[in-house]
């Protein structure tokens, strides 16, 4: 059984979850796993919106909550970059409710997709998602993007490198491989 969840002047209204408290600190861009910057994420997000704008990412196209972060960090310019504390605990819930899915996707990574409950979910609050990206769109206009776009660029080489560590085990030959790579990045950043 679904409950009926919308958005109403940005706000969702619907019974708590144990995470609504969690959820709404990090959203509301206090704290070290909401990072922001020129002014408060409460312009974007209001309490419950994040559900919403992440199942309409994953309606666009499947994505991984590591592709979900890079988007929103994208979209706002770089004025907001989700947790992965905030990110995966908002796709557990919305697979809870039916609203996405795994899909198939490569080893270490869990690819969703959006349901047809999903879906139906998402076109009965169009309107607010809509608003959320408009906003969104407005904050990233003129943004200096630099800094987030290495900050993003950093902490995917940290997942790919924790993800590859956590597959199989490394042999030596490639742990000096990886390393060198790694050198040989640091080296030509330098250069530049």
């Amino acid at each position: 059984m679904h409950r009926h969840h919308h958005f109403h002047g940005g706000h969702e209204h619907r019974g708590r979850h144990p995470w609504a408290s969690h959820m709404a600190a990090h959203i509301g861009g206090r704290g070290p796993h909401g990072r922001h910057r020129g002014g408060r994420i409460g312009r974007f997000l209001e309490h419950g919106d994040l559900r919403f704008i992440v199942l309409a990412l994953i309606a666009e196209q499947p994505r991984h909550g590591y592709e979900l972060i890079k988007e929103l960090e994208d979209r706002t310019g770089g004025a907001y970059r989700p947790s992965p504390g905030v990110i995966y605990p908002t796709l557990a819930l919305l697979e809870d409710e039916g609203f996405i899915r795994p899909a198939a996707g490569e080893a270490g990574r869990k690819l969703y997709e959006a349901t047809d409950d999903g879906r139906a979910a998402l076109a009965a609050n169009q309107a607010g998602v809509d608003a959320v990206f408009g906003r969104m769109a407005e904050a990233a206009e003129g943004a200096d993007t630099t800094r987030p776009r290495i900050a993003r660029a950093m902490t995917n080489l940290g997942m790919a490198l924790q993800q590859r560590l956590a597959r199989r085990p490394i042999t030596p030959e490639e742990i000096d491989r990886i390393v060198a790579m790694i050198d040989d990045t640091a080296v030509a950043i330098e250069k530049t």
